[in-house]
């Protein structure tokens, strides 16, 4: 499989070939496995002690004839804490339980979040098939439902030389290679419609494009996610076939590690 280089105009300058990886199945199963493997939950649950650390005794005896029992007084058994006696009468609450005041919870959440596992082998080819989608058109159609037709030759491959552009020349460069398709590359930031504006959630933003460099490569750009290659994780890539551009020591690492 061979890519477009393009030079720092928009240009076509050539062919380069491309690692193996870009010629390998597209495991969606994988990839989404991986994807909910790799995202961070808060563990929650309530203390074991909740609803037990009322400060008066626990529960009450059911024996017969016992002192301080609740056998032959009429009452039901269920644990009670005393809040006072005079000699042998004593005014209780119920305690612990469900149903009552201040008691524990009936069926509390018991641990959620544990972490979720995936070998070594099944990362390896989630990446690997998350690099491929962003070179195959289809997946590409499938991401991104305004997009009629995509009509740029991926990968997309840039000349290793951004730290001496300015933005603006990027920007003009990017518009010349994707053509009608530059609306989608480009973040774009909008008030939320209803009342997620109050909770914390004001602005929705599309994910625009992803550019992943070489280790050595050090630049910025705005309005794009810049990545180095070695660096980058599978939420940057999912859902599979996200626009993405490859500088050319981005696609020398990926032959080498991946």
């Amino acid at each position: 499989m061979k890519g477009v280089l393009y030079d720092l105009k928009g240009k076509k300058k050539g062919e380069i070939g491309m690692p193996e990886l870009f010629n390998g199945r597209v495991r969606k199963d994988i990839v989404a496995k991986f994807f909910e493997a790799d995202k961070f939950i808060q563990p929650y649950s309530p203390d074991r002690k909740a609803g037990k650390k009322h400060s008066a005794s626990g529960t009450i005896s059911h024996k017969r004839h016992d002192w301080k029992a609740h056998y032959g007084r009429g009452i039901s058994r269920v644990p009670r804490k005393s809040m006072w006696r005079r000699g042998t009468q004593f005014f209780w609450v119920g305690a612990e339980i469900a149903s009552t005041r201040g008691g524990r919870r009936a069926h509390p959440p018991k641990g959620i979040g544990k972490e979720k596992k995936i070998n070594k082998k099944e990362i390896k080819i989630a990446f690997n098939s998350a690099f491929a989608a962003t070179a195959d058109k289809e997946w590409i159609e499938k991401r991104y439902s305004s997009l009629d037709k995509f009509d740029t030759k991926v990968p997309v491959i840039i000349e290793s030389k951004l730290e001496k552009v300015k933005t603006k020349d990027v920007l003009n460069a990017l518009k010349e290679i994707f053509g009608k398709s530059f609306n989608l590359i480009v973040k774009k930031r909008k008030v939320r419609a209803g009342k997620g504006k109050a909770r914390g959630r004001k602005y929705k933003s599309n994910a625009g494009l992803l550019i992943l460099k070489g280790k050595d490569e050090n630049f910025k750009l705005n309005g794009f996610d810049v990545k180095n290659v070695n660096d980058v994780s599978i939420s940057d890539l999912y859902p599979l076939g996200r626009l993405t551009v490859y500088t050319e020591k981005a696609i020398k690492e990926l032959g080498e590690t991946k």
